[in-house]
Formats: C-alpha cells, structure tokens, sequence
C-alpha cells in the first residue's frame, strides 16, 4: 500500500510538472501566431467591426502573416474597449485578448526593426530601474565634474547656464545623442515601412494621417467616450493625458529650436527672460509633460493585467518616469535659475535629458513613430477598393 501510494504520488507531481511545462510553452508561444489565431476568431465575429481602426483594416484579410500582424498591432492604441466588449475574452476558452496579444506583438516589431539590429535586445532592458539609474549616472558625472571644478558651491551671475557647463560643449554633446536617435528611430520606421509595402501617400492620406496622430483619435475607444482602465467604465482620461504629454513635449523642443535660432541667427545669447518666447514655451510644455505624465503613471499602475503586457510595464513606466524627471528638473531649474542651487539643477536635468535621448530609440518612444507610419498606411489602405469585396462580386 506503501508503495502504491508513493507511485500515484509521483505519478500525480509527473502531470503536474508536465501541465508546466506545456503552460510555459504556451507563454513562450511565438506572438504573431498567437496574433493570427485571434485575428481569424475576430474576423469571424466582426462584433468589434465599428471599433478602431484595428478592425476595418483587419476585415481587408483572410491570413495573417508577420507584416500583416505587425501593422495591426501598431495601429491599435490599446484603448481596452475591444477587450471589454469581447465575447470570447478570457475566462471562455477561446481566449480573445487583443489589447495584450497586440502589446506583446508590438514589442516583437520594436526589437525586429530596431537598429542597429543587435540593440534590439535593449527593449528588454528598458526598464524604470535602467532609466533612472541612467539619469542619475549622467546627472552625478556632471556633478563631480562641477565639484572638481570648484563650481557646485556657487551659480553664476545672471544665470547664466553657460557659465557652468560651455555653450560649445552642451550644444555638440546633446546634438550628437538627439542625432544618433533621430537616425535609429528613422530607420527602424524605414524598414517598417518597406514590409509594409503601402506606395507612395497622396496629400488626403497624409492630412487624414497627421489629424489622427495630432487628436489620438484612436484613444477615443470604441463608441468615442474613452479607453476602458480598471473597470468597464469609459473614460477620456488616457487620452487626455496623452495629450498634455504630446503637445508638453513638442513645445519644450519648439523652445529648444526657438532658443537655437536665438543664438545662432539673432546673435542673442542667453539667459533669456522669462516673458521670452523660448522660455514661455518651455515652462507651459514643463507643466503639460508634468500633468500629462503624473495622469499617466496613475493609470498605468491601476491598469487591469488583461489590458497589456505585465512585462512591458518596466519599460512603459521608465519612459513616463524620464520623461517626468525632463519636466519637474525643467521646471525647478527655471524657478531657481538665479539661486545658489542652479549648477545642481542643471546637471540634473541635463543628466535627465541626455538619459531620455540615448534611449529613444530602443523603449518607449519607439511606439510614436511606429504608429504614426501605421496610421498613414491604413489612410491610404481605406482609399483603395477592398479586394475581397472585388472577388465576392
């Protein structure tokens, strides 16, 4: 009896080990065929048909290959509502999870038109820790260098930033970093677009494009009233968030630009004042990126498991937090620019900058480009004939 027990014992930990084993080897599942098994489920059902654009370019498809699966994932905003409205969501055995099936694949796209290719493996890496631990190497270096220097103690008159680090210096260093993301960002979305295949835009297709990336149209969920976060309620505040982080951003390096064209084209060196263009952009782009940011981090920690990827969280939440440290050291070196403290705040918020430049290209950020390019294809898709309704006729 002994015996006996001890074989149905091991034989009980044997099925349990191997219901591990094929649970890993689901999770380890390759994304886009995982991607095409609920895309076919989908254009079955076609309940989700008046939803995003994820659904109407779907319907232009019977199969699903790797190009296909990857310009729907970067055209889905992850707004959650097709999740919430799915029949065949978990816990019913098909499975339908579009928001984190799309997710997974996303990050798939990201690392396979990274560049260059070998950096891919940065995504994996990006995470909150990273970010920070980035930043804060940066800003200490160029802390010690001040203090080495015997220029920590003490700010220059007039606030002059330039008077602790030289003009020459920070213009080529951040240059160099902000250059070398642009051209890894550029080709990454280059060869995004060659598989994509989608021929040259008209001016429709390139106006119908920029006004859903400038609105996020698509983060208005399925019947315009939100994105579902934690419950099913809608709710506009992702969007909005998304909002005051995009257009917070884009002033900040519209003052940048305006500041460069200050000094090299007027002659006028600064600190400028406060009542000036450039500063003016900043502190209002400084105070949307903070709102934006701080709504941001909010949702995503109360975010439903269901509605992403758990394991991209680290790198969602490491851009968010670099992008929050850019404003607030921003911001806290603008109002103390003239105080004894500003060498400090300068190295901190040159060391934030510099963190979220050289990882542009290899977390977060690397969604916009991505789904900027998606959202042109599906403006010049949704101008073509279907040619599944061609063959039915």
């Amino acid at each position: 009896m002994e015996q006996l027990e001890q074989l149905v014992l091991q034989a009980r930990a044997t099925a349990e080990a191997r219901s591990a084993a094929d649970a890993g080897a689901h999770e380890r599942a390759d994304a886009v065929e995982e991607a095409s098994r609920i895309l076919q489920i989908c254009n079955a059902c076609r309940y989700c048909e008046g939803f995003c654009a994820v659904f109407p370019a779907m319907t232009r498809r019977l199969q699903f290959d790797a190009p296909d699966v990857d310009y729907l994932a970067n055209l889905c905003h992850n707004c959650g509502a097709c999740l919430h409205a799915c029949q065949y969501a978990p816990p019913h055995e098909f499975a339908v999870n579009v928001p984190r099936t799309m997710a997974r694949v996303r990050l798939r796209s990201y690392t396979r038109h990274a560049w260059p290719r070998r950096f891919g493996a940065l995504y994996a890496r990006n995470g909150l820790v990273v970010a920070l631990a980035l930043a804060a190497g940066i800003a200490a270096f160029m802390l010690l260098a001040l203090a080495l220097h015997g220029s920590l103690a003490e700010a220059p008159a007039g606030a002059n930033f330039y008077g602790v680090f030289a003009h020459g210096l920070l213009a080529w260093s951040f240059s160099a970093a902000f250059a070398w993301a642009l051209l890894a960002l550029g080709v990454g979305v280059a060869r995004f677009w060659r598989e994509l295949g989608p021929g040259a835009p008209d001016p429709a297709a390139l106006g119908d494009a920029a006004g859903a990336v400038a609105t996020l149209r698509y983060l208005g969920g399925g019947h315009g009233e939100g994105c579902n976060n934690e419950d099913d309620a809608f709710s506009l505040a992702r969007r909005h968030f998304h909002q005051a982080t995009f257009y917070g951003f884009g002033l900040c390096f519209a003052a940048t630009v305006v500041a460069t064209g200050y000094h090299y084209l007027l002659h006028r060196e600064a600190p400028y004042a406060y009542t000036s263009v450039p500063v003016l952009l900043g502190l209002v782009g400084g105070v949307l990126m903070v709102l934006g940011c701080t709504g941001l981090l909010g949702l995503n920690l109360r975010r439903h498991p269901l509605q992403g990827d758990p394991a991209q969280r680290p790198m969602d939440l490491g851009f968010i937090a670099l992008l929050l440290a850019v404003a607030l050291s921003g911001l806290a070196l603008a109002a103390w620019r003239a105080g004894p403290a500003m060498p400090s705040l300068l190295a901190l918020h040159l060391g934030a900058v510099m963190a979220l430049f050289l990882t542009l290209p290899y977390g977060k950020f690397a969604h916009a480009p991505l789904r900027a390019a998606a959202l042109l294809r599906w403006a010049i898709e949704r101008r073509q004939p279907n040619r599944l309704d061609l063959s039915e006729e």
